[in-house]
């Protein structure tokens, strides 16, 4: 299997942007890799790369094929996952990208809760926004997304959408912790943590203050949803979180309301996975494990 050790050679090229650090990595000379790369490009019938100073970079003759590398890559893990589930071993890896409010319990507890059952199988967990998240699946990064607010979609298939509503956090002395029903101006009239554009819950806060006359004026803006728990017990603060994200039955240090549709749209958690992908079967069993335990999700918010 030569040829697939030139491809990965190529994709670590790709990745490091320079022959150099890219041989480091793959532990053979430069000039060996070099080499390798122009008995490829002579083969293949065009160049792959523009050689640049002090690196290189892909030209559009070697997107394309990167692309093509990538989804040979994930399609051969996928067989060889099939091969080890034929003969009993269920190995196989499973990469997920989810928004860092999936991260502290829900991705935690659904990881475990699979491995338990298939102890051979690993994982890689990659936190990222709603843009980058798209972009793993894309560049085959990850097999799977979970994300809030997705943004393009396109060539991308939604497994699962579920909706959750928009929580406001705060340190359980607060004047608004007693508030039977919370409205977002009540939020607002307070010193107020949100995060920045690119996540999906501003989104939703940008969406329903463009219809108000208030304004939201925060203290802080911060991509931490960790921060912003932590900020609030230190100054009357309020801070907002989807419930996935909460332990809300497990912390007395702080209070969680949730704001009224009206009021904030809800959010859509959607499942994703790039369309036309064959998943392995480690992933595949993982996407309906999580299909499974969204919906429960959804059915007990409801």
């Amino acid at each position: 299997m030569k040829h697939l050790q030139t491809l990965k050679l190529i994709d670590a090229v790709t990745r490091a942007g320079s022959i150099r650090k890219a041989a480091e990595d793959m532990h053979i000379t430069s000039s060996a890799l070099n080499r390798r790369i122009l008995g490829f490009e002579e083969e293949f019938g065009a160049a792959i790369f523009e050689r640049l100073h002090g690196g290189v970079r892909l030209n559009p003759a070697g997107e394309l094929l990167i692309q093509h590398i990538r989804g040979q890559m994930a399609d051969l893990d996928r067989v060889r996952s099939q091969v080890a589930d034929l003969s009993g071993l269920r190995r196989g890896h499973v990469s997920i990208a989810c928004s860092q409010a999936i991260q502290p319990y829900f991705m935690p507890a659904q990881i475990a809760a699979y491995r338990a059952e298939h102890p051979d199988v690993s994982f890689s967990v990659h936190v990222r926004d709603r843009d980058a998240a798209e972009a793993d699946l894309r560049a085959f990064e990850s097999d799977l997304a979970l994300v809030f607010e997705p943004v393009h979609i396109g060539d991308i298939d939604v497994l699962l959408a579920v909706e959750q509503p928009v929580y406001a956090v705060m340190e359980k002395t607060h004047p608004l912790a007693t508030k039977k029903k919370l409205r977002l101006r009540d939020c607002l009239g307070y010193a107020h943590v949100v995060p920045p554009k690119r996540i999906g819950i501003r989104y939703l806060l940008d969406l329903a203050v463009a219809s108000m006359s208030q304004k939201m004026e925060p203290i802080a803006e911060a991509d931490s949803f960790e921060f912003m728990r932590h900020y609030v017990q230190h100054e009357r603060a309020v801070g907002f979180q989807f419930p996935i994200g909460l332990n809300i039955s497990g912390d007395d240090r702080l209070v969680f309301r949730p704001l009224p549709k009206e009021d904030v749209p809800y959010g859509t958690l959607a499942l994703m996975q790039m369309r036309g992908r064959t998943l392995s079967v480690a992933s595949a069993r993982f996407a309906n494990q999580l299909a499974t335990a969204l919906t429960s999700l959804r059915n007990n918010l409801d």
